[in-house]
């Protein structure tokens, strides 16, 4: 065990009598046929503030017609409730005093004849809900990334950014946890990128960012969580949607949705394919210092990819009370990735005049994993036990080859890479609510999560003499990694006064991380095949929040505390030598530390009539930094990187975001992100201490001009950043998109232009004492999509009602 029976002991009885937080006010109701006082199943509610009618949340009715909202604050209400076929349902006077339960009784709906032709949609879902540790953005109103990638869709945020590589990051940091409807994706094998680049974005629902996760979530992330939910349907009968669209480079996309619900079982199912090719370019070019040469590089790229992802499930309703859930999610894809770079070499060494070098990659993706979810409510309203068990397997195998031409007269150079890739995830996890009293509530969980993957490499290199392959053994080896992670975690919270609240948390994890290195060259000693490597260390991951409600419009600021873990990620722990461009060599460091973060956060939120605000002021300590390190360049020009801990950095930041309604059909969204970020020096390693300002800001305004045309526009500007060896450079880029309902609004055509201006550049110039290097990127040209969707069913009224009201982020706070 990994944590023995004493520490768990201690631990227990150290968090039991310390946790606290607010569970406030109740409001429940059952709601039927006024005519049969039949409960009805899957009507929308919204909790309205009494005066201004501001949305505060939204709620469902379960299968005994029973509607709760809960931690509900001091206030007046009113309550609108709808439902397919009935007419709307208002409840006026609705008082919270004492943190009171307020039970509404019986409530009946009665049959409006209307039909679906003559829903009316008035408003929309709010782009941006606020929680107590979250801020949630529904991206369904996201044009420009309509037919697009999740990645796509994840560069259009606010506070998100995303690079050429597709590499998201979330306040200047690219060490995000991502997880897909709360869990690690075993679809992604390791490499969440390449997952996020073959999702479509019209499968996703919403985008919840955790920028500082208490010591119930996972502490893993250096800034935050990112956790994408995926689209699932729980509306009674049959109903579905299907998509398609088409754009520039040839990039395709289909699919289907379909969900079925009746009284005991929800059967949810889709399919979606694609066929994308990003089409970029680059160019770097390198000063190496000893001797005064330079290797200057242009590259043309593109990168495709032709994909298949299922996911069938169902959900069991035992009672009331009990809920069992089955789903699988499988991925296929196949990937092409062909670049052609052209060098241009002065005062080198060894190299004259130019080259062309063509490289082409092929790699065959699958992967699959099962879920079993449990949910079991308790008599005492809000007590919960729910459990997961996960299991997920992914595999990749590819084949990487180039042919390297000169000039001037010398022989072609080659290689051939065959590599493959096969992973396993099991994840277990069990969480637990209990509130104690009508203001505070105890949670308690266990995590077990165990990865495991083998890496292996064979490469043959061109022999310039015959021009035959022969085996290059110090590229080819095998690499085994196991990686497991025990987990504890308690929070306590309460109230202090009726306003101020807090919640306290610890989290303990046991972490180990077990690593083979075997060399594939027969000349190895027999004592030398196997390098053995790894960590294995247990940490305290403790988290304190504040929170001061302002009024009653949702107004409220909140102090938070949290520490955290950025592990190694495969790649950074892999000492394979990557040679995909042998003039630039990156390997990973099996040693590596994982970092240590320290995160506070300050934050305040306002709401008014016509716009509304929300400021956070954040400082992150960082230990131990991941950064590649440059540590040798060759009389040849190459350069050795090998990814290490570097230094410790400590950034400090204010974040905005603000949205502005102004008028009924014209409303704007601005995010700003302000950060000094400083690294500190590392003699070791010959680092020197640097520090720097740097900024990022996005505008998104949307722009009514019917009632069923529509314009988006979305710009955003990221200013340079210092990094350990140097600073990278701005990036600017404008997307714009029109979308025209169809058919009563049961279809819709949109169209959009991604980086209109062809400007958004990744770039960076790195500075050390053997060679100076800059470089520019794209990992896609400016380009256009055409995509049409088709909704039906018995979802397509009630979910416009519910956009009608607002509602559908029943567990959040605040909106805009």
């Amino acid at each position: 065990m990994l944590l023995n029976k004493k520490t768990t002991f201690l631990l227990f009885s150290f968090l039991i009598p310390l946790f606290l937080f607010a569970q406030q006010g109740k409001i429940q109701a059952t709601i039927v046929d006024a005519k049969t006082h039949e409960p009805i199943i899957g009507a929308s509610a919204a909790l309205l503030q009494a005066g201004t009618n501001t949305y505060v949340k939204g709620a469902q009715t379960d299968l005994e017609g029973r509607l709760f909202f809960e931690t509900v604050a001091n206030g007046n209400y009113l309550i609108r409730i709808t439902y397919v076929g009935m007419q709307d349902f208002l409840r006026e006077g609705i008082v919270i005093q004492n943190n009171a339960a307020v039970n509404l009784g019986q409530i009946g709906l009665t049959a409006d004849g209307t039909m679906l032709e003559a829903v009316v949609v008035k408003g929309r879902t709010p782009e941006l809900t606020l929680g107590i540790d979250r801020k949630v953005f529904d991206v369904s109103q996201s044009l420009v990334s309509v037919g697009g990638t999740a990645s796509d869709l994840l560069a259009n945020v606010p506070t998100l950014q995303v690079d050429m590589d597709g590499t998201v990051s979330l306040r200047g940091s690219s060490s995000v946890r991502i997880l897909i409807d709360g869990k690690e994706s075993a679809l992604a094998g390791g490499n969440i990128t390449s997952l996020l680049q073959s999702l479509p974005a019209n499968a996703i629902e919403k985008v919840e960012i955790i920028t500082n996760p208490s010591s119930k979530y996972d502490a893993e992330g250096q800034s935050g969580i990112i956790n994408i939910v995926l689209k699932k349907n729980i509306r009674t009968g049959l109903n579905g949607n299907v998509n398609v669209s088409g754009g520039s480079y040839h990039n395709y996309q289909a699919g289907v949705a379909l969900n079925y619900r009746d009284r005991k079982f929800n059967y949810f199912g889709t399919y979606n394919f694609g066929r994308r090719n990003n089409v970029g370019s680059g160019s770097r070019y390198n000063h190496y210092l000893n001797n005064d040469s330079h290797v200057d590089q242009d590259e043309e790229n593109n990168r495709k990819s032709l994909g298949h992802t299922f996911k069938l499930g169902t959900d069991y309703y035992l009672n009331d009370k009990t809920t069992i859930g089955l789903s699988g999610n499988v991925n296929i894809r196949d990937n092409e990735r062909n670049a052609d770079m052209f060098y241009r070499y002065t005062n080198h060494p060894t190299l004259s005049g130019t080259s062309t070098r063509l490289s082409h990659q092929t790699g065959d993706e699958w992967g699959y994993d099962l879920n079993f979810d449990f949910t079991r409510k308790f008599n005492r309203e809000g007590s919960e036990l729910t459990a997961n068990v996960r299991y997920g397997q992914s595999a990749e195998d590819g084949v990487n080859d180039f042919v390297q031409s000169y000039s001037v007269a010398r022989p072609n150079d080659g290689r051939t890479n065959t590599t493959s890739q096969d992973g396993k995830v099991f994840n277990a996890q069990l969480d637990y609510v209990l509130p104690l009293n009508d203001k505070s509530k105890f949670e308690a969980g266990y995590r077990t999560q165990i990865t495991k993957s083998f890496d292996t490499q064979f490469s043959e290199l061109l022999n310039v003499n015959n021009q035959q392959y022969y085996p290059d053994y110090s590229v080819s080896n095998d690499f085994d990694l196991t990686n497991t992670i025990h987990a504890l975690y308690a929070n306590y919270q309460n109230k202090l006064t009726s306003k101020l609240g807090y919640q306290i948390g610890l989290r303990a994890e046991d972490s180990k991380l077990n690593t083979t290195y075997f060399s594939k060259d027969p000349a190895t000693a027999p004592g030398d095949v196997e390098t053995k490597g790894g960590l294995d260390y247990f940490r305290l991951y403790p988290s304190l929040f504040l929170t001061y409600d302002i009024g009653k419009a949702g107004d409220k600021i909140q102090l938070s505390y949290t520490r955290r873990v950025q592990r190694p990620r495969g790649w950074q722990v892999n000492p394979f030598p990557s040679v995909a461009d042998e003039l630039n060599r990156r390997e990973g460091n099996a040693n590596l530390l994982p970092e240590d973060v320290h995160s506070m956060e300050l934050s305040f939120a306002k709401f008014f009539e016509g716009w509304n605000i929300v400021s956070s002021v954040y400082y992150r300590k960082v230990n131990d930094v991941i950064q590649p390190y440059i540590y040798k360049v060759d009389d040849s020009g190459v350069t050795y990187s090998r990814w290490e801990n570097l230094s410790s950095t400590q950034v400090a930041g204010l974040e905005l975001i603000s949205k502005v309604n102004l008028t009924k059909w014209w409303d704007l969204t601005w995010n700003g992100n302000f950060l000094y970020n400083k690294f500190n020096g590392n003699s070791a390693y010959n680092i020197q201490e640097q520090d720097g300002f740097t900024w990022n800001s996005n505008v998104n305004t949307n722009v009514k001009f019917t009632g069923n045309l529509a314009m988006q526009i979305r710009g955003d500007y990221y200013a340079p950043r210092v990094m350990a060896q140097g600073k990278s450079k701005s990036m600017t880029g404008v997307d714009v998109a029109l979308k025209q309902e169809l058919f009563d609004k049961r279809a819709s055509l949109a169209f959009n232009v991604r980086d209109l201006f062809d400007t958004r550049r990744f770039g960076a110039n790195t500075m050390t004492p053997q060679v100076n290097s800059s470089f520019d990127y794209r990992w896609m040209k400016r380009s256009f999509n055409l995509s049409f969707s088709y909704r039906f069913g018995r979802q397509e009224a009630s979910k416009k009602r519910q956009q009608n009201e607002g509602g559908g982020m029943d567990d959040m706070q605040g909106n805009f």
